[in-house]
């Protein structure tokens, strides 16, 4: 397990504070998992301050030893109840907050009544977009995590024609390959923000059960195996002559890295052929367009005209309930920023990471390629190595 490098976390703390500086914010209270790991290189129940100016003070609920352990902040202290968090902070010299960042994309409201209270008379802000904004761009040792959580799903989709044969169910072939991810150092958890956004390791799914959508934002859904939780693998058997989709996302020492391949076991018909080819094309304009600079919202539109040119346009990106994007960040959760879909304006930078995933989604299956990429000089540069055509079984 990786410890996060101190200087990697002072990187963080200081792209974060000048944004609160900027935006007239005294401080930003960090609770969230995912924030927390980022900014103290722990995630242990705590709550981060981090000032406009000064140190950050870690104020940890459980384990404090644990917390101590694993996280290269400097000041780091116990805290037996929530309600003595003012004092801590005023104890700290931080006793003139007048306006309070906290991360209102995720928070409770339970929390943040709480909050409103602890801190009567200052202004409470939503500060998670300046989080997810100092998160979209990676550092070089963030880059060295995801291309070895890449080479976790080279494992997955080298082992995946070990396992796939006609006749055994998606749920089976799930857990046979889910084996090879945490045998490999997955950590079995698959993070999303928002509210009731989750995913468990990803998607497989075989002929029409990829036409099922589901709540989740992604351009498959599939039925799962129950109400309670109605997406991934069922108990379809999987035959000859239908596309079976591999998407699935490796997670290493917390960063993911999100990839999908399509198998078959005899011959696809030529449409499906075809749209596969069309996927393949789509992928290789948008990395040619994504240099630095480049809009999301203009990849976005660039990519939907070729795919209305094919032909398939009505079947891009979902087939009865289709998502309005083709990409989006990855990291430590799996729908970051930026996202490449129409309104988002935001430039690309160099070193962001992108997740493209031009598919297809027929009422027979669907066909189509996802990989990620980290934003280069010149266009995108793949992490996920595997063949990216369709790989026939006989």
């Amino acid at each position: 397990m990786r410890l996060t490098p101190a200087g990697e976390l002072t990187r963080r703390i200081t792209a974060l504070q000048k944004l609160l500086q900027q935006k007239g914010v005294d401080g930003a209270l960090i609770m969230d998992n995912v924030d927390m790991f980022y900014f103290a290189g722990t995630a242990q129940r705590a709550y981060l301050f981090v000032p406009a100016e000064g140190r950050p003070l870690l104020m940890v609920k459980k384990s404090f030893t644990r917390a101590r352990g694993e996280s290269a902040l400097q000041e780091i202290i116990p805290l037996a109840n929530v309600k003595d968090l003012t004092k801590m902070l005023y104890a700290y010299g931080y006793n003139k907050i007048t306006t309070l960042g906290l991360e209102l994309d995720v928070l409770p409201a339970a929390l943040y009544l709480l909050f409103q209270k602890l801190f009567e008379g200052a202004q409470i802000v939503d500060i998670s977009g300046l989080i997810r904004s100092v998160r979209m761009v990676k550092s070089f040792y963030e880059l060295e995590v995801l291309r070895d959580a890449a080479q976790l799903n080279y494992t997955l989709f080298s082992r995946a024609k070990d396992y796939l044969r006609e006749g055994i169910t998606e749920l089976e072939l799930a857990g046979q390959l889910e084996m090879v991810y945490r045998l490999a150092g997955h950590s079995g958890t698959v993070r999303m923000r928002g509210f009731d956004q989750e995913v468990y390791f990803g998607h497989i799914l075989s002929g029409a059960n990829a036409a099922i959508p589901s709540y989740m934002e992604s351009a498959t859904g599939g039925p799962g195996v129950s109400m309670s939780f109605p997406q991934g693998a069922g108990y379809k058997i999987i035959a000859r002559n239908e596309p079976v989709m591999i998407d699935y996302v490796g997670v290493l020492d917390g960063y993911m890295a999100d990839q999908t391949r399509i198998y078959c076991i005899g011959q696809l018909p030529d449409k499906l052929v075809h749209a596969h080819e069309t996927a393949l094309l789509i992928q290789e304009a948008v990395k040619q367009m994504a240099v630095p600079g480049a809009l999301c919202e203009d990849i976005y539109r660039h990519a939907m005209n070729m795919a209305a040119e094919s032909g398939y346009g009505e079947h891009f990106m979902g087939y009865s309930e289709p998502v309005p994007f083709i990409g989006h960040g990855i990291g430590l959760e799996l729908n970051e920023w930026p996202v490449l879909t129409s309104g988002f304006k935001t430039p690309l930078e160099k070193n962001m990471v992108i997740a493209l995933e031009p598919k297809f989604i027929f009422p027979e299956g669907a066909v189509g390629i996802e990989n990620t990429f980290v934003v280069g000089e010149k266009g995108l540069e793949t992490l996920t190595l595997f063949d990216e055509n369709i790989i026939y079984l006989r």
